[in-house]
């Protein structure tokens, strides 16, 4: 539970401002009372510039809201090297471990703290417990996931087509140039 229900006029501007809770309205009065709810869940961590967050390959049981500071999102490579593939701060509505909302697979990256920063988390247990009670916040989440994913599946089905033109430019090439 929120240790501080005087926060919540703190965060709610960041709630609102991230994704996933973008279609609820501050001057709708049934919108706030849900959020109020979903805020009452949320448990507040502060972590130090340089600590992980969450770890890839581990099991996710939750999600993240970053609330202040920045963080570097890391991912390793088939052979093992660690590569960079975001910096991100709290101004830009920052949230992962979104895939813990609807199950438990393994984290996809790696999220540690560039600079000292806070985040809310809520279970992804917790949240469908909340999603049963009021089924528009499911409904509204869930509708904002599945626009991401197919966003991060059209891109991925670009970058794909890119790399597969360019493999097969230099198959050609080396091909025209054997000759």
């Amino acid at each position: 539970m929120a240790e501080n229900l005087d926060v919540f006029e703190e965060v709610l501007p960041k709630l609102l401002k991230i994704q996933l809770f973008a279609d609820f309205k501050k001057d709708n009065e049934n919108d706030m009372r849900i959020l109020r709810m979903v805020y009452s869940e949320l448990k507040l961590h502060t972590f130090s510039a340089g600590e992980e967050i969450i770890k890839e390959g581990e099991r996710g049981e939750s999600f993240y809201i970053l609330t202040s500071g920045s963080v570097k999102v890391f991912r390793n490579t088939m052979i093992g090297d660690r590569i960079a593939l975001a910096d991100l701060s709290a101004d830009m509505g920052i949230f992962f471990g979104e895939a813990a909302l609807i199950g438990t697979d393994k984290r996809g990256a790696t999220v540690v703290a560039s600079t000292d920063c806070r985040t809310c988390e809520i279970t992804g247990k917790r949240f469908k417990e909340l999603c049963e009670k009021e089924p528009i916040l499911g409904y509204r989440v869930m509708l904002s996931l599945a626009r991401r994913q197919s966003v991060t599946i059209k891109k991925a089905n670009s970058d794909m087509e890119t790399l597969y033109d360019a493999l097969f430019d230099e198959v050609v090439n080396n091909i025209l140039n054997l000759k």
